[in-house]
């Protein structure tokens, strides 16, 4: 299990590449590494939930990216949010996070280090944005579901990417069972884009 993506430290040997890529009409520069998800260029997942999430009608506040990776969907995201929390299981993630943040100047982002929600900063967020580790388990994925609706604030939504295939039916019945509503915004290629909102 040492060299999973979700896993503290992926015992893999290091190997650096680095690509441009466009998401929300900005051009991001990334360095990515074996042993973090979707290393050679952005998911597809990952693109369909940037491009979905909409940031109208939304609760002034923080955003909290959880499963960052090394960050497409948080600092993609981060112009329409004071401040974006971004955190993940992974140390090699993380670290590379924080050096894409400072490569692209976005400066408005916490970056740390978290096994799901045991190490947060903030503590009220206006929204919550995952695409889950689906291999790390559906037990893993369902308490990133169940966990976010206490740290959301009244209005605020969970947003998160799953394929039919790995379990997007039984999420979106989690959430709502969790939240008492649950949309599909999206779907595309076997990829659903759910959404609740804390009434």
């Amino acid at each position: 299990m040492g060299d999973h993506y979700f896993t503290k430290n992926p015992n893999v040997e290091h190997n650096e590449t680095t690509f441009t890529y466009t998401l929300k009409n900005r051009q991001l520069h990334f360095t990515t590494d074996a042993g973090v998800f979707s290393k050679s260029t952005i998911d597809f997942g990952s693109r369909l939930l940037i491009e979905t999430f909409s940031p109208d009608n939304l609760l002034q506040g923080p955003l909290l990216d959880v499963g960052c990776g090394y960050g497409p969907i948080g600092l993609s995201l981060a112009p329409d949010f004071p401040l974006v929390e971004m955190i993940d299981v992974n140390e090699r993630a993380v670290n590379l996070a924080v050096k894409n943040a400072s490569a692209n100047q976005i400066s408005n982002v916490e970056i740390h280090l978290s096994n799901i929600y045991q190490e947060l900063h903030e503590q009220e967020f206006a929204a919550i944005v995952s695409n889950p580790p689906v291999r790390a388990g559906k037990s893993v994925v369902h308490e990133i579901l169940s966990g976010a609706y206490d740290l959301l604030k009244t209005g605020g939504t969970l947003t998160i990417v799953l394929q039919k295939k790995q379990g997007a039916p039984s999420a979106e019945k989690k959430m709502l069972e969790v939240f008492g509503n649950v949309q599909v915004l999206k779907k595309d290629k076997g990829y659903y884009i759910l959404q609740s909102i804390k009434q």
